[in-house]
């Protein structure tokens, strides 16, 4: 079995129904593991097999149920691809709010034309009075110009055998205007039964009016949804300075090669990825990190397109562009999960799919009802009930309420340094109840470093510049992290010589002709130095879980260097943090028991499990999940991706850089516990955006549909008006969007203002 992702851009989709038709048409197609059809971004996400079925045959999958389907240009960028659309989004608000201008003047005039002229809305006589005529000319205009694509997409529905809101809007429209017509043409039909001829001009101009401007006001808030994208995009620069010939020379950005030198000075933005060669700086990272630290850069160090130079100017070498470089990923990921779905929208599937057969037998029985109950005479408001019904039900608020809590959330979560792989991740991560972490690279900072230096008849300094300049020449961790102590305290090393290493023992070397060892107290021993007096302090670190190491000049111990994996500075606030809401928090990892509680304690963590291989870690995992916790597992993204994909959730911890990001469904882009605390609040907060939304598109339906029908008619003389119910049907649209819309507000906060 061979399978494969893609994403293939639909048009013409409108509401929950249309979603639900492609969805269920690509479900169908042989081959397909998982189908996901999104409103918010027009997009089909297909898993299928490539053994069985290929791209070309989904698209004639979607195409067969009406609507377009193309394949992605594989030429274009995520970013390219995410331009487009907003280009697409901007020419669809302007097309519709040019038509809905037009059609509510239209309907103005209709409204408003025969009152000046004298004219009723009704006619007794078996002759129309001369405006109505005017109007039906105007009105057809309008219906066929202004709601053209609400007719076409209804036929196009019918006749692949479907139904959707194109269908209740022109069944709604169309009989309003054929009433209006034939008692237009010819009132006699309805003089005879004694039936007062009426017309609805107005209602059917006004209709495709606030639909067209509900649809103008969604394509615009569509386009906001996607306002972190935008963000990010922009701050990629157009153009690069590089050096050409020795000269420097200004190119477009898109024509920069891997190995070019770019040229980056203070104040402006680094074009592409790349890594310095020359000069030192500090870079704001905070559009990939959400730290507003600027990070110190040398030459070695990796910068990133669209980060911004602080201070100082520096040469780079161009190691990453286009498709590849960290803004194009992390673009094309949030695409990517804007696209999924969440499985609360499984609920609004399930009632579209019948929805729009239902309103119309609902319809239907409506007007059967008026007829039953009043007779003919009751043909006017009966038909103006049963046009109301059709056109004040709006199965778009069901289709847009998850998919925009959704795009607002990842984009919003981008902001502040999460990448969330979609709606199924962020409606697990709201229902987590336990939290594990790995310590090395997760509780601590992933690398050794010197903790403490204790000094025995010599100065502190004395111990470290002796070290240092013997572990100068070594490769091991623990030199490296004991010559960088020295350079941040600024300590001197002297010259050494004659270095000689004896593994997992110890280093020794010439400093200044003399000999001096670094190593283990065995080492030392098997040397002829005595260390009893370097003995208690040894045991005193190791039972804090340090790694210690004696240092001796000739021939007598100067000293003890304590090393260890250091806690993160942010880390026990952020554990706290998780803890206070009622969240467990136990911590994994492969290290000793001595170590591990040390860690435990410096942490505030009492649930720590040591000694683990990675399937331990993931034997711990599914233990707890049977026990009933939903887990959510963090760790550095490689060596703990089992655990991260046995997890509910799994978030990785990114460096920005690194997208090893593809094992987790959520990914830290600043090595920062308080992002998982983050991502949480984030995930309630939108989970209680999305139930506000279903809630309030079920119980308008609930409600309008009814009073649209006039139960409260007999009692209250109450008739819902078809244009009134247009404009509630438009507004329902638009509340949801709006309210998803709300999350852009969103900021990072203590959990217990978040649950939902």
């Amino acid at each position: 079995m061979s399978k494969t992702l893609v994403n293939i851009p639909v048009s013409g989709m409108t509401c929950a129904a249309c979603q639900a038709r492609v969805q269920r048409a690509l479900s169908k197609v042989p081959g397909v593991s998982d189908a996901a059809v999104n409103l918010m971004t027009n997009t089909a996400r297909v898993d299928f097999d490539t053994d069985v079925t290929d791209a070309e045959h989904l698209v004639d999958a979607i195409r067969a149920t009406g609507y377009g389907a193309e394949l992605p240009r594989e030429e274009r960028s995520a970013v390219e691809a995410q331009t487009d659309l907003d280009d697409e989004r901007t020419h669809e608000f302007h097309a519709l709010r040019a038509k809905a201008i037009v059609a509510f003047a239209a309907g103005i005039v209709a409204m408003f034309g025969p009152m000046m002229f004298g004219m009723p809305a009704s006619a007794s006589t078996a002759t129309a009075p001369s405006m109505w005529w005017a109007l039906l000319v105007l009105t057809a205009l309008v219906m066929v110009w202004a709601g053209r694509d609400f007719y076409i997409r209804a036929w196009t529905a019918i006749r692949h055998g479907s139904t959707d809101m194109n269908t209740l809007i022109s069944v709604g429209t169309g009989a309003a205007f054929v009433f209006s017509a034939v008692a237009t043409i010819h009132p006699l039909v309805f003089v005879s039964h004694g039936v007062t001829p009426r017309v609805y001009y107005e209602a059917v101009i006004l209709i495709i009016a606030f639909v067209l401007a509900g649809r103008a006001m969604e394509a615009r808030a569509k386009r906001q949804t996607s306002i972190a994208l935008r963000r990010l995009i922009d701050l990629q620069p157009q153009t690069a300075r590089i050096i050409r010939d020795g000269s420097e020379v200004d190119i477009a950005a898109s024509e920069v090669r891997r190995g070019d030198i770019v040229v980056v000075r203070p104040g402006e933005r680094v074009p592409v990825d790349a890594e310095v060669v020359d000069g030192e700086s500090a870079v704001d990272e905070s559009m990939l990190t959400g730290e507003s630290m600027p990070v110190a850069k040398q030459p070695g160090d990796a910068v990133f397109g669209g980060t911004l130079n602080r201070s100082g100017a520096f040469h780079a070498r161009a190691t990453a562009l286009g498709e590849a470089s960290a803004l194009s990923r992390i673009v094309k990921l949030m695409r990517d999960a804007q696209a999924t779905r969440a499985p609360i929208q499984n609920l609004a599937d399930r009632v579209s799919a019948v929805f729009v057969p239902v309103v119309l037998g609902i319809s239907v029985a409506t007007l059967i009802a008026w007829l039953a109950i009043g007779g003919m005479r009751q043909l006017v408001p009966g038909v103006t009930a049963a046009v109301a019904v059709l056109i004040i039900a709006c199965p778009c608020a069901m289709g847009l309420a998850v998919p925009t809590a959704v795009m607002v959330a990842t984009g919003k979560g981008a902001e502040f340094g999460l990448l969330i792989k979609g709606g199924e991740a962020l409606e697990r991560a709201g229902a987590v109840t336990t939290i594990l972490l790995d310590k090395t690279g997760t509780v601590t900072e992933g690398r050794p470093a010197v903790t403490d230096v204790v000094a025995i008849g010599a100065s502190d300094d004395q111990v470290l510049a002796t070290a240092a300049s013997v572990e100068r020449w070594s490769e091991h961790p623990l030199g490296t992290a004991i010559v960088r102590r020295a350079n941040e305290a600024l300590v001197p090393l002297a010259h050494s010589s004659a270095f000689r290493s004896e593994t997992g023992r110890g280093v020794e070397a010439l400093v200044n002709g003399k000999r001096a060892l670094v190593g283990t107290a065995a080492f030392l021993q098997s040397h002829g130095i005595a260390v009893d007096e370097a003995l208690p302090h040894v045991d005193r670190l190791s039972a804090e879980g340090k790694t210690s190491v004696l240092v001796a000049d000739a021939d007598r111990v100067i000293g003890v260097i304590a090393i260890a994996d250091r806690l993160r500075d942010t880390s026990r606030a952020a554990i706290q943090q998780l803890r206070a809401t009622g969240l467990h928090v136990a911590m994994l990892t492969g290290d000793s028991s001595t170590v591990a509680a040390a860690i435990g304690v410096q942490a505030g963590i009492d649930d720590v499990a040591a000694e683990l291989l990675p399937d331990g870690k993931t034997a711990e995992i599914v233990r707890r999940q049977r026990e009933g916790e939903v887990v959510a597992m963090v760790g550095d993204g490689i060596n703990d991706a089992p655990a991260l994909a046995q997890a509910d959730v799994g978030i990785a911890m990114g460096s920005g850089t690194d997208i090893a990001i593809e094992t987790g469904d959520i990914t830290l882009m600043r090595p920062d516990l308080a992002g998982v605390a983050r991502a949480i609040s984030l995930s309630r907060r939108t989970m209680r955006t999305m139930r506000e939304n279903l809630f309030w598109a079920f119980i308008y339906n609930v409600i309008g549909i009814p009073i649209a029908a006039g139960v409260l008619y007999p009692w209250f003389g109450i008739q819902l008006d078809p244009v009134v119910a247009s404009a509630a049907m438009a507004l329902s649209s638009v509340s949801v969007v709006t309210n998803s819309l709300r999350l852009r507000r969103w900021t990072p906060q203590s959990l217990q203002h978040s649950r939902g």
